[in-house]
Order: structure tokens, then sequence, then C-alpha cells
């Protein structure tokens, strides 16, 4: 009877390791090394439909990402996030795939919070033919020999001509096409690539070749660029938010901006950025801002401050994509706070590559105070996915996306299988290949202050309040020292402001300007250039 027991115990531990290893398979195909020790003549049946996880496959419940949408191609009907109480969940036949759902502040903003935005076609000609006959990147490739300089008026290769020759390099067998000698001869021509930039195009930058991302060797240029949306709560970061401009408005396609005339404490603030906005101040990037306006607190928000917290952020991606319009589902949406600002390179791969997986993240260089206190380490944030998985699996709700809980979401499956994309998270960068900068608390004294007091009720100890945390003379101290409100001082790793991500571009060119952020202007003075 033991026997017979033991038996059948085995045989059932046997048969779940079995269906746990065909339920992760797909997934430990995405490895290469894996890929190889699995191809052999009797797995080609396996790699091929593995190879469906690529994001040129089709996106059920009427859209077809299989192709990439011409310019014009207006987006198929979708279901998306209503206000409670609006009951109807029919598709949205439009220009877009959100509907126009505006807030209801109350004034003085006019009908400003109530405009829509018209996502269009990124028209940029990133790549162009050497007259070598390379397609290259423009901006990750060599120029200086005459032979290989970029041809402005060759003749655009044609994408299906990229892809095979992609194909043929990687050995992808799923594309078809039988390839002539000629285009075997170009396996061995590659761009001549800048400092860092990587690839056969050039076009992969250095914080993406060195991240964790397990699919490099299955990318390939798109083309049709993806629309880039980046969603961020403002307070008072207005320094913070013209080096984010500066440094992503190339690349970013639309910023979403909300605030409110609430503090995350339930404090009554003034408008602040919506009054630079207004008179001027932003005029530079203004035609790629939609202004969001929350006019309320939310109810329990004094009591809970995690609950005002959150409501930040889902208010800013529900409100702000209800009105957004034009929208693939294969365009990438990133939420971040304002002191957390991507690096353009690897904001610019998202858009011009596909075979990348989801939802990603990004490596931030720590810093506090300034950029002259560095903390040890990155902030690795989960930060972004397509606008397809945020609605599909997030329900639109940017919170969700945040907190790393995509695995426990209910349509997390349903969408894995519907898509064919293995959901692997990674992120942009590494512990020593930054990619973008976190400053916690940057701002002069009297901005400390401010933050201070308009934190929220949750994350205790509310510094704020204790008044003599308040003072502007601690305040001035904590810079000084690098020193924490609960009276520690860390260790901090030496900076030189020379070094390659020391702080973002806008604010070294502009040093006079933003001192404050770059130099520790209360220890003793020391005479230093910064050069870039």
């Amino acid at each position: 009877m033991k026997i017979r027991r033991f038996k059948a115990l085995l045989f059932f531990s046997v048969g779940l390791c079995v269906v746990s290893f065909l339920h992760y398979y797909k997934a430990l195909n995405q490895i290469p090394m894996l890929k190889e020790l699995s191809n052999s003549p009797a797995n080609l049946k396996h790699l091929a439909a593995l190879s469906r996880f690529l994001w040129k496959e089709k996106f059920t419940g009427g859209h077809d990402i299989s192709k990439n949408a011409a310019p014009g191609v207006q987006s198929q009907a979708f279901l998306v996030w209503r206000p409670s109480g609006v009951k109807s969940q029919r598709p949205v036949e439009d220009t877009g795939m959100f509907p126009q759902i505006p807030p209801e502040p109350s004034r003085p903003m006019g009908d400003l919070h109530l405009r829509t935005f018209q996502l269009k076609e990124d028209t940029t000609s990133y790549f162009a033919r050497t007259k070598s006959g390379r397609m290259c990147f423009r901006k990750g490739t060599k120029t200086s020999t005459k032979k290989d300089n970029l041809g402005e008026s060759q003749p655009k290769e044609s994408y299906a001509s990229r892809r095979a020759l992609l194909a043929v390099q990687s050995g992808n067998r799923s594309l078809g096409p039988a390839w002539n000698s000629s285009v075997l001869a170009k396996r061995s021509v590659r761009c001549r690539c800048l400092q860092g930039w990587h690839g056969y195009h050039c076009g992969i930058p250095t914080v993406v070749q060195h991240s964790n991302l397990p699919t490099k060797s299955r990318l390939a240029p798109r083309e049709v660029p993806r629309r880039v949306i980046n969603a961020i709560n403002v307070n008072h970061e207005l320094d913070l938010l013209h080096a984010r401009f500066h440094e992503l408005a190339d690349v970013v396609d639309l910023f979403l901006i909300c605030e409110s005339n609430f503090t995350a404490y339930g404090a009554r603030r003034r408008l602040i950025f919506f009054e630079q906005l207004m008179n001027g101040t932003f005029d530079y990037v203004r035609h790629k801002i939609l202004y969001v306006f929350l006019d309320h607190f939310p109810e329990g928000g004094k009591q809970n401050g995690w609950i005002a917290d959150d409501y930040l952020r889902t208010f800013l991606s529900k409100n702000g994509l209800s009105r957004v319009h034009g929208a693939r589902p294969d365009d990438v949406f990133i939420i971040n706070d304002a002191d957390e600002i991507p690096v353009w390179e690897g904001i610019l791969f998202l858009k011009l590559f596909d075979g990348w997986t989801e939802p990603f993240g990004l490596h931030l260089r720590k810093s506090i105070y300034g950029f002259f206190w560095r903390q040890l380490g990155t902030l690795d944030v989960l930060s972004g996915c397509t606008v397809g998985m945020l609605f599909a699996v997030y329900k639109g709700n940017g919170i969700l996306l945040r907190r790393r809980e995509y695995y426990s979401m209910p349509d997390f499956r349903s969408y894995e299988s519907n898509t064919g994309h293995i959901l692997i998270p990674w992120s942009i960068g590494s512990p020593v290949h930054e990619a973008g900068w976190h400053c916690s608390w940057c701002f002069k004294p009297e901005g400390i202050y401010y933050k201070l007091i308009s934190a929220q009720n949750g994350d205790f100890p509310r510094w704020g309040d204790f008044e003599e945390k308040r003072k502007l003379s601690y305040i001035r101290e904590l810079i000084r020292t690098g020193g924490w409100f609960d009276g520690s001082v860390s260790e901090y790793p030496p900076t030189d402001p020379r070094e390659h991500m020391y702080a973002p571009k806008y604010f070294l060119d502009n040093y006079d300007q933003y001192e404050y952020l770059l130099r520790n202007l209360y220890t003793e003075k020391k005479d230093w250039m910064v050069t870039h």
C-alpha cells in the first residue's frame, strides 16, 4: 500500500513539473542561449510559433499591428475607461482610441482643461542610406569618410528589404523569402557606429545594449515610428520640468501634465505651472503639452495620504488619455514623477524598434538636494508599456503600472495570449549605465520648505509637521551636509561635474541659472569648471 501511494505521489509530481515546464516554455525560449539549445529539427514547429512574440503580430480585438499603420490610417474602436456614472462601454468610433471625456474643474483657465490632442505621425527621417548601400541610424553613425557619408539624396531602402537583411543576420526563418547572393553578401556589412551606439544599424543606445532586455537579438527597426506619451504630475518642480522638456521634446510626442489646486496634503494651492504655461514660459514646447486639471481632493485623502498619492496618478492617466485621439495600441505610454528625467536615447529606441518586451522600467541616477550629492546605486522605476497593455491589463490606470503587480492583474494572461507577446519585464539602463536622473528634494531651501508642507499625510514621519524642520536655516544645513531630517548623514560616492551622467545637459548648458543644483553653495567655495 505504501509503495502504491509513493508511486501515485511520484506520478503526480512528475505531471505537475511537466505542466509547469510547458507553461513557461515560451518564456524560457526568449533567452537567446536557451533558444539555441532548443534549435533542432524536431523543435522547428515550436520555434516558428515562438516567433509570434515579436511586436509585428496581431493585436486581437479588432486591431492588427502585424504591419505598421501607414500615416493617416485611423485607429480602430477600443474599449476605454469612462468616469464613474458613465455606464456605456460601447466602442468609440472616432479618430482616436480615446473618447472625449473632459474633467469638470472650476475656472479660471477657460477651455484649456477641455481641449483634446490629436496624435500625428512622426515623419522624421531617422535612418539614411549611405553611398556604400548601408541603412544607418543618422544620430548613431560615423560620417567622417567620403565613402561612408550618409547620402541624403539616395533612394530610401524599403522596409521589407531591411527586415529581410535583419532576418538573414539573425537566422530568422519565419519571414520566408529566398534571399539572393547579393543580399547574403551584406550580412557582413555594418554601419560604423559612434561611441554609445550599437547594432547593425547603429540604432541601439548603450542604455539598451547593456540592459537586461532578453530579446536583443530580435530587435528590428520600424517603418513608422511609435508615438510616445509622457505623463507627469507636477507641484512646483518647474526647473526639473524645463530639463525634461529640453531632454525629451524631440522624441516625446505628447506630454500629459496634471496639476491640482490642492496639495497632496489637501490644502489649497496656486496653479503655478498653469500660470507659467499661460505667460509664455513654456511656449517652446506648448504644442506638445495637454494640460490636465484636478479640481478636487479625493475622499479619505486627509486620513490616508496614500489615497491622495495614488489618485493623482489615476486621474492623470485616465482623464488625460480620455482626451487624446489617434493613438494606436503599440504606441508607448510612460508615467514619471516630476523628479524622474529619462535620457532621450532610451525613449527614442522605444519609438524606432520592434522586438522589446513590456512592461519596462528605467535605471535612474539617484541624487538628493542637487546633483552634487549622488546616492549609491540606481533607482529602478517601472515606468511604461504600450498603450494596448495599459488599457487591456491596467484598465488605463497609471498607478497600477507603477506598482509592478501586472502578474496578479486578472487580464494579464489574456493579453499575453491575445497578442502573442511574452511579457517579460526589463529596464532601460543598468546599475552602471544610468538611463536618466532622479533628483529628490532638488530645490532651493524655499522650495524644500514648500515640499515639506505639501507632502501627503501617509509617508510617516511627515517632517513638515515638525516646526524646527521647516526652518530655512535647518534646511540649508541639510543641503550643506547631505543629511536627512532624522539627523543621519549618509556616505556619498565622489562626483565629478565632468562625468557623463552628472546632470541633464540643459542644466550644464545654463550653469549660472542652475548653479544651486550643480554645486553645493553651502560648503566652502571652490572654483571648478563644468565641461561637457
